[in-house]
């Protein structure tokens, strides 16, 4: 594992250093800048302790230079850095960030966009902490006597104005994750340089489509499930990032900055604080050193700011799509909520008149007891309306044990308290005796900042009682930080996970049709036959039991498993329809007499024979043709295990495409990311020599008595201004490499709602008009929904496109038992596909089938 590290390490800062390299090559006005920087910086002695005096008086960017005329200030501010630090990580930012930026707009508009955001931002930024004095008079001084200076300003302008530019995925994230960096340093920092970021990135925003013009797909909103998880676990790390930044930060005076005073301590002991005590327990001086005493030393600020870090592991479990992370996260920001609401009560209603030395204001007011609980409201509000996003289930028992393992480790950590507490206790400021000691332990475990409203039952004077004050809850903190991420860790394949596993070892042992892994997607549920050899994978959607292709299990029992599965739907008062499957399934379906359609045609290629020679496969010759001639080639890769600068671009690759279409990506037998990143599906790429990828497919494995005979494609996506033939070379190739591995044949999949029509069967009778029944009437009724959805998803135009490969046709079937149930079916297959279509979605998927068949 560690060398493992070490190697994806080594990896990363090549890419970074890399990065630099190539950005800086083709960017003479950053790295002019840069040189200007450290130029300007060492012939005013400011490189090691920031500007000097008269750098700050001249140069510097403020209210009092703009009120005595020195408006240059607002352009010079951004060449100088705030001290050595500064200045090392302007160089980092300028190398990685700007460079790069440079070198893909151009050095004439990246200028313009440098010295426009400098200028605007530091005015707009001026601006607005002019008017903060208004309401809040004690940050607004500080920001009225504050001088700013950084090159970050522009830094971070013109990588807002290049968002505009960037493609759908790079340009959600750098905003959202900049903005979400930028109002974070500006609430809880709240320093002129502070505010002035945040300025010059909203003029960026602004400005970047008149600058750079905007990306050639518009800013489309929509995208897939696996981005917003991103989105939103970027919202929940800034704001758990916050109080970290506020401790952390001794000069912090943003309004959020009083959670600073929660983290310092006091410069006396135990003693002295007991002898004040011992004359006025109730004094100011008295209360003040019991709450410094709680708070001060390492330890309690670590313990304090656990919480802000296992808000952190709950971001990467938010990434990853875990139900728990979204409830544990939920959970922690109402118990924030809480809090905060509590104090603004304790302060103005309860205590009206009373001196509260809650967060530790010196002058609390109305609106600095409401502010700390804006963050938290904001967060919660963000996560309820996400809910959708996070249904990812860990593997049955996970939870338990993650329980099981936090309860032994509380009671070992009690036993160790309480029985070294008594071994020294003499060392604490008072005989806390066994009673004592067990009722102080659940006390050590709860951060010190929400126990300022007890009085400590006993405080450490020595280095054994303190290593067990301070650091027990520590230790519990910890454990839980990684007993917790650990079970992000675990792979979860479905809802039901236990039964997914199950189902996934069924299929492999047996074997099952060329769409059969689809049954191991997520939000399948599993009903398994009496006797273990067989499973039907299905979902429940307005009373329908609908199910993902035929049974899997041996070929004998597929008659007994559909009608044990009927029963059973039945049984629990659901419709049963078998949706997807095969012929030999609707052989056995008609034979009980249900009704079917066709409702797909399936396309496959028998790969004993297979060779593109012939005119007919001129196309499919032309691509792999002009790929090697473009220096192109086709890698197989696993999607979990592939390096990230390859996962990237695939990701980047499938958020444009769904912004392209302005709507979520169909499910159900349309798989996306989340199907393509399991360690049993292929994925072939096609990069180029600089291993940008042009387009990708992913391939799942087709089984058939307990070994792997074919695959069937599922995920297609290509690079939209990358090499075009991109798909016919991936699918020749893969065939050919299949075929060379010993596979019999590759299935491309079923196209749904279209289908191939022979002339013979496109032509109505009149016996066909007099057979008008309710069947009938919901296969024409695909039939026009097929054409209807063709401009937004283009099904038929993918059957077509499949047809360049000459393969075999197979048509898919729908059954049901009765036909009186079409319109829930037709219902309930509809929610399969698009479950989660909003308003605004729906009105634009009718307007574009609307503008897209007058055509």
């Amino acid at each position: 594992m560690t060398q493992a590290t070490a190697t994806a390490a080594t990896r990363q800062t090549r890419r970074l250093l890399e990065l630099a390299r190539s950005g800086a090559s083709g960017a003479p006005v950053s790295i002019g800048l840069l040189v200007l920087i450290w130029v300007l910086g060492a012939a005013t002695a400011s490189l090691l302790s920031g500007p000097a005096r008269y750098v700050d008086r001249h140069f510097a960017a403020g209210i009092g230079p703009f009120e005595d005329g020195r408006v240059w200030t607002s352009l010079t501010a951004g060449l100088w850095a705030p001290g050595l630090a500064g200045y090392l990580v302007a160089t980092a930012l300028v190398l990685l960030v700007a460079a790069p930026i440079e070198h893909r707009i151009g050095s004439g508009r990246f200028a313009v966009a440098a010295a426009s955001t400098q200028v605007l931002g530091t005015l707009l930024g001026i601006g607005v902490a002019a008017l903060v004095k208004l309401v809040d008079e004690g940050w607004g001084f500080r920001l009225h006597i504050g001088a700013a200076v950084g090159p970050t300003t522009w830094i971070v302008g013109v990588a807002m104005v290049a968002s505009s530019r960037m493609d759908t995925l790079w340009r959600r994230r750098t905003r959202v994750g900049l903005l979400a960096l930028l109002i974070t340093l500006a609430l809880f920092g709240g320093h002129l340089e502070d505010i002035i970021r945040l300025a010059a990135a909203v003029v960026g925003l602004v400005l970047g489509p008149w600058i750079v013009g905007r990306s050639a797909r518009g800013a489309r909103l929509a995208g897939t499930r696996r981005e917003g998880r991103v989105l939103v676990a970027i919202v929940v790390a800034a704001g758990a990032l916050g109080p970290a930044l506020a401790a952390l930060s001794p000069n912090a005076v943003g309004p959020l900055a009083v959670l600073r005073e929660l983290f310092r301590g006091v410069p006396w002991t135990p003693d002295e604080v007991r002898a004040i005590c011992a004359g006025a327990s109730n004094s100011e001086e008295c209360r003040r050193g019991l709450l410094g005493l709680r708070l001060g030393g390492v330890g309690p600020t670590l313990l304090s700011l656990m919480p802000s870090i296992f808000l952190l592991v709950l971001a990467d479990g938010l990434r990853r799509g875990r139900r728990f992370a979204w409830i544990a996260a939920v959970v922690v920001h109402s118990i924030l909520l809480a809090l905060s609401v509590a104090n603004y009560v304790v302060r103005f209603i309860e205590s009206v008149g009373e001196e509260s030395l809650f967060y530790g204001l010196d002058s609390p007011n109305l609106y600095r007891t409401i502010t700390p609980f804006l963050t938290p409201l904001a967060i919660l509000v963000v996560l309820l309306l996400t809910r959708r996003f996070f249904d990812v289930a860990a593997p049955k028992g996970t939870y338990r044990r993650l329980w099981t393992i936090l309860l032994a480790v509380a009671a070992g950590l009690g036993v160790v308290y309480v029985l070294g507490g008594l071994l020294v206790r003499k060392g604490f400021d008072r005989d806390p005796g066994l009673a004592g000691l067990l009722a102080d332990y659940p006390q050590r475990l709860i951060p010190p900042v929400y126990l300022q409203w007890l009085d400590p039952r006993l405080l450490p004077d020595s280095a054994a009682t303190t290593v067990l004050f301070e650091w027990t809850g520590v230790v519990f903190w910890v454990v839980a930080c990684v007993a917790t991420l650990a079970t992000f860790l675990k792979p979860a394949y479905g809802a039901e996970t236990e039964d997914t596993e199950r189902a996934r070892k069924l299929l492999c042992a047996s074997g099952g049709s060329p769409l059969s892994w689809m049954t191991t997607w997520r939000g399948n549920k599993y009903w398994f036959s009496p006797d273990g050899t067989s499973y039907v994978a299905y979902r429940v959607i307005a009373g329908v039991a609908l199910t993902t292709g035929d049974p899997v299990g041996p070929p004998d029992r597929l008659r007994v498993n559909v009608t044990d599965f009927a029963e059973f739907a039945s049984g629990s008062g659901w419709i049963p329809c078998f949706y997807s499957v095969t012929g030999e399934l609707r052989e056995v379906t008609d034979s009980m007499g249900w009704s079917g359609i066709q409702v797909a045609e399936e396309t496959v290629l028998r790969l004993d024979d297979l060779a593109f020679t012939g005119k007919k496969f001129q196309d499919v010759r032309t691509a792999v043709n002009r790929a090697k001639k473009d220096g192109i080639s086709a890698e197989w890769i696993s999607f979990p295990d592939a390096p990230l600068s390859i996962t990237d671009q695939i990701t980047a690759i499938s958020e444009e495409w769904v912004a392209d279409k302005g709507m979520p990506e169909m499910g159900f037998t349309l798989g996306g990311l989340e199907e393509i990143d399991d360690p049993q599906v292929r994925c072939l790429v096609a990069v180029d020599a600089e291993r940008t990828v042009h387009g990708v497919t992913s391939w799942m494995p087709v089984y058939r008595d307990g070994r792997v005979v074919g695959w069937t494609l599922d995920f297609m996506r290509r690079r939209s201004e990358g090499f075009r033939p991109a798909m016919e070379f991936l699918i020749a190739s893969a065939a050919m490499l299949l075929k060379e591995e010993g596979a019999e044949f590759v299935s491309l999949s079923g196209a749904p709602l279209a289908k191939v029509v022979s002339p013979e069967a496109a032509a109505d009778t009149e016996e066909d008009l007099e057979r008008s029944t309710l069947s009938t009437v919901l296969d024409r009724l695909l039939d026009v929904l097929g054409k209807t959805l063709e401009p937004v998803y283009g099904f038929r135009s993918l059957l077509a496109f499949k047809s360049k490969f000459q393969p075999e046709y197979v048509p898919m079937h729908m059954t049901f038992a009765d036909p009186a149930a079409l319109p829930s079916i037709g219902n309930a297959i509809g929610r399969a596909y698009l479950p989660e279509v909003s308003i605004g979605q729906g009105v634009r998927l009718v307007r574009t089938m609307i503008g897209g068949n007058r055509t």
